[in-house]
């Protein structure tokens, strides 16, 4: 049943699609290229309606059942609303932050969707409290954004999550989490739908309401998969979500370096900083796509490893990301640490 919904799911969207952006166009639903942006012309976002459409429709044929489904229905509805009415009416930030709290607290509370313990891999519990509330509500915002930051290329928001969609259904599915491989394949199949009229040249975007939205889904999902378990177990979907999460990690880092407001935009992102270096935009779109598979398949090895294995497999992660930000100059172009400190070691061995 499962694959006959998927199959739904997508050929709604690929219907759906072309109307949605019809209706952008009518309400004024659009993007305008400016010195952040990489397209130049003005494009039709709102594409993330024709997805939540695609994904509801997957629900009601489908019908998973679990205690957390009508909260997550009701908070991806309030996510889809804020995206909507920020791509018609460009909303100030503390509103769009405001209806990002709004789904994560109805999702938190009603549904019970908390972290509020976990066991450490060498024995003894850490117990949340209180502020597993505090500290769930914080992931759901912080993964929704982190979505929303990588979207800036035709494609790459929604190819991202897609590959995170799948590691995480494949991770659930070895766990016999089948309400999780349920909302996981049918938001999969719609947004590949979805994707096959945003991939390069897009002629739709998917605007905050994909972006937020896919965020959304992707964060509570990971929670329902992976929650109340031991410390390694806690950082796989860290690890599934590596390029939205890293790319958002030396984002801060950049701002704080270089004393500019945390909420400030510019052009050092991933992928501007892979445009930078020459490569097109298709190609930028796929290398990400494969980084993001590769931190798919290390959460996948990660998780069947040994205590000790999961931390070489972690040092080891931790170790490239830090020379490939470096390499392309996530942190900015004179920010270097690693890779001088190699330079110095290696100039005074030369000399020794």
């Amino acid at each position: 049943m499962i694959y006959v919904t998927m199959f739904i799911c997508f050929i709604t969207s690929i219907l759906i699609t072309p109307l949605v952006k019809r209706f952008a166009i009518k309400i004024g639903a659009t993007d305008k290229p400016n010195q952040r942006k990489v397209h130049q012309k003005i494009m039709p976002r709102l594409g993330g309606l024709a997805i939540y459409i695609s994904f509801i429709v997957g629900l009601l044929v489908l019908q998973p059942s679990s205690a957390t489904h009508w909260p997550l229905v009701l908070g991806s509805l309030i996510i889809i609303l804020t995206g909507i009415f920020d791509d018609m009416f460009e909303l100030s930030a503390k509103i769009k932050l405001a209806g990002q709290l709004a789904a994560a607290i109805v999702v938190v509370v009603w549904g019970d969707v908390l972290v509020s313990f976990i066991n450490l891999p060498f024995g003894g519990v850490i117990e949340f409290g209180y502020l597993s509330i505090p500290l769930t509500i914080l992931w759901i915002v912080g993964i929704t954004n982190a979505i929303n930051l990588i979207d800036g290329l035709d494609g790459l928001a929604a190819g991202v999550s897609s590959i995170a969609l799948i590691t995480i259904a494949f991770m659930a599915l070895i766990m016999g989490n089948y309400y999780v491989v349920a909302i996981a394949a049918v938001l999969l199949a719609s947004t590949l739908g979805f994707l096959f009229y945003n991939f390069h040249p897009a002629k739709i975007f998917m605007g905050d309401t994909g972006a937020l939205f896919l965020g959304y889904i992707i964060a509570v999902l990971s929670l329902l998969g992976f929650k109340n378990v031991t410390v390694i177990s806690l950082i796989v979907p860290i690890i599934i979500l590596g390029v939205p999460i890293s790319d958002t990690f030396f984002a801060i880092i950049r701002r704080v370096v270089n004393k500019k407001p945390l909420s400030a935009p510019d052009k050092s992102h991933l992928h501007h900083c892979l445009l930078r270096l020459g490569y097109s935009h298709r190609q930028t779109v796929i290398l990400i796509y494969a980084l993001a598979a590769f931190f798919g398949l290390t959460a996948v090895i990660f998780s069947q490893a040994k205590v000790w294995g999961s931390f070489l497999v972690i040092a080891g992660l931790l170790l490239l990301i830090e020379v490939l930000a470096e390499s392309i100059g996530l942190m900015g172009k004179n920010h270097r640490p690693l890779l001088k400190f190699v330079r110095r070691y290696s100039t005074a061995k030369d000399r020794s």
